[in-house]
């Protein structure tokens, strides 16, 4: 009789942990479907205005303005052509991958210099130079520091050249300092000492041995610092209002809003908006690899 009591109950436990499972396996699907759909309704909604202007830039004016369809009657492919002939798309190109290369490398190169003093070395007012970092980077003032910065190019000489831009958008570099002293902080500071021993200087040691290590901090960095750059309108636009030839594309494309019959060319901008997104992708390619390399090594830590 004994023996048949003791073999019964493994069977209770075994049905009480059977059930346990079950609501714990049910739990997790639940809290996978939901994460699922929580994903999937973020890619609509980012997704669906790209497709939007995609579409857009395929129709007529005549259909973007009473807005029919979604998709347009008749394919316009025409309004590339003529977006990029309108907007002088060569001219604004060229301006605005000038401003957005030459500012992300002064960018980089002062925030990484910056980074990496803060992070191996101590200095009077260190503190001081991390909070105001710290502050100009959670602190937007927006447009209400374009008249000091346009005076202060004005006593420069700069502010009828793009220089005077891309001295500006190096200047805001607090964002990309804080996320390279977090890649330089990830770097053993026994190799700045065996450098040091072995008769290398400083910046020596900066330039040859620590930011060859720093390559995927770079990358990534470097990507928000081009599409700040690339997407800047308000800035330009006040330093380039005198000399068209100096606009970047982004000012470009507003000149489309309107043709030469005062005419609203809605299919057209958006034609020019699809095109412009293009250096962004190419970039963004080529960056692939350093975001991968970080992802890969949050995974492994």
């Amino acid at each position: 009789m004994n023996e048949q009591v003791l073999s019964r109950r493994p069977e209770r436990k075994g049905d009480k942990s059977t059930i346990g499972l079950d609501s714990g396996r049910a739990g997790r699907i639940v809290g996978r479907t939901v994460m699922w759909l929580f994903l999937l309704v973020t890619a609509a909604l980012t997704v669906f205005p790209l497709l939007m202007t995609l579409s857009g830039s395929l129709k007529t004016g005549a259909e973007m303005m009473t807005g029919g369809s979604l998709l347009p009657a008749k394919m316009q492919f025409s309004n590339y052509a003529e977006a990029w002939r309108q907007a002088n798309f060569a001219r604004y190109t060229w301006n605005s991958a000038f401003i957005s290369i030459i500012a992300t490398i002064g960018s980089l190169l002062v925030a990484s210099m910056a980074a990496y003093v803060v992070d191996r070395r101590q200095f009077p007012g260190k503190a001081i130079f991390v909070t105001t970092q710290a502050s100009l980077m959670f602190i937007s003032v927006g447009a209400i520091v374009l008249r000091p910065q346009f005076d202060l190019m004005v006593v420069l000489n700069l502010n009828t050249t793009l220089w005077g831009v891309i001295l500006i958008l190096i200047s805001a570099h607090s964002s990309t300092f804080f996320l390279l002293l977090g890649f330089f902080k990830a770097i053993p500071r026994e190799l700045d000492e065996a450098a040091m021993v072995d008769g290398s200087g400083f910046m020596r040691t900066f330039f040859l041995i620590v930011l060859p290590l720093l390559t995927p901090g770079l990358g990534v960095a470097g990507l928000f610092e081009f599409r700040h750059a690339w997407n800047q309108y308000i800035l330009p636009l006040v330093f380039t209002m005198t000399n068209p030839e100096l606009q970047p594309l982004t000012v470009g494309l507003a000149n489309l809003r309107y043709g030469s019959s005062a005419a609203m060319q809605i299919h057209l901008m958006m034609a020019g908006a699809c095109l412009s997104i293009l250096p962004m992708l190419l970039v963004y390619i080529l960056a692939n690899k350093s975001f991968i390399q970080v992802t890969s090594g949050s995974v492994k830590g």
